[in-house]
């Protein structure tokens, strides 16, 4: 009965047209994120200061004029988003799709996918409340705290070598999914075009290299103690500018973001939802 409830509860949220507006916002505020992450790695080439992370994006954000209400409006979206990726868990992926089986271990896998991606949405919402209310706290700064406090156990150096070859495997997902143009089946429109697939490559791969490099820093900080190296995107991204050439990868990460940020706005108007 409990789960009958629950299908025709959420089978209702994804058949209200203004519910879905509201998630697709979701996916526009996520490009915006990306895109001021983008400009905050080109500081970085000119040797400016700043966090190339969300948490970074947000304080950017936070310092604007009408900042504050921007991140509470975003912090909606962002929810909005996480409840029908919840919707998405319970009823299977595109729960707008009439017709559509769900079996099997690739729709188990799809739904999995879909709860761990509402708890993703979740926290990045109430980072933006928090910023949007002055508490805000940067993510390397958190990172490297948890990092430093796990590194004092033996099981949390356990968590932390998992934690990093999980990320690892969701950056080599996202090259995977860039290269392949894999996520052209995740849009209404057919065949990208010249400008969407373009930005879905570029977007995916450069994203997927630098979670990949922010999951190999922190296998790095476990393995020599050194909670800085797992201070997450910010550190993999700052490991870019220390290597040779270091300024044209910068500048390559910051135009792969941009494109990412791009592919967003694309999403939240051609998502199959």
């Amino acid at each position: 009965m409990a789960d009958n409830a629950m299908h025709g509860a959420a089978r209702a949220a994804t058949g209200s047209r203004p519910f879905e507006l509201a998630a697709r916002s979701g996916y526009a505020i996520s490009g915006v994120l990306h895109l001021v992450i983008a400009y905050i790695i080109v500081h970085l080439v000119f040797g400016l200061a700043g966090n190339a992370d969300q948490s970074g994006a947000m304080a950017t954000l936070a310092a604007q004029p009408g900042g504050a209400v921007a991140l509470w409006l975003a912090a909606g979206g962002l929810v909005a988003l996480a409840l029908w990726r919840v919707a998405e868990a319970i009823l299977g992926s595109h729960p707008t799709e009439p017709g559509r089986e769900h079996d099997g271990a690739s729709d188990a896998f799809d739904r999995i996918k879909s709860a761990a991606l509402a708890v993703l949405y979740v926290g990045i919402a109430l980072a933006a409340a928090r910023f949007a209310s002055g508490g805000g706290r940067s993510s390397r700064e958190q990172n490297t705290g948890m990092t430093a406090r796990l590194l004092q156990t033996g099981w949390g150096k356990g968590i932390l070598l998992i934690a990093g070859v999980v990320i690892i495997c969701i950056g080599g997902y996202h090259v995977y999914k860039g290269l392949s143009t894999k996520f052209e089946e995740d849009l209404t429109v057919t065949g990208g075009g010249p400008l969407i697939t373009p930005l879905g490559i570029a977007g995916y791969t450069a994203k997927g290299v630098v979670l990949g490099g922010a999951g190999v820093l922190l296998m790095i900080a476990t393995v020599t103690a050194d909670p800085a190296k797992g201070a997450g995107l910010d550190a993999a991204v700052k490991s870019l500018g220390q290597a040779p050439f270091g300024k044209a990868l910068l500048i390559a990460a910051a135009a792969g973001f941009a494109a990412y940020g791009a592919y967003c706005f694309v999403m939240s108007r051609f998502a199959r939802m």
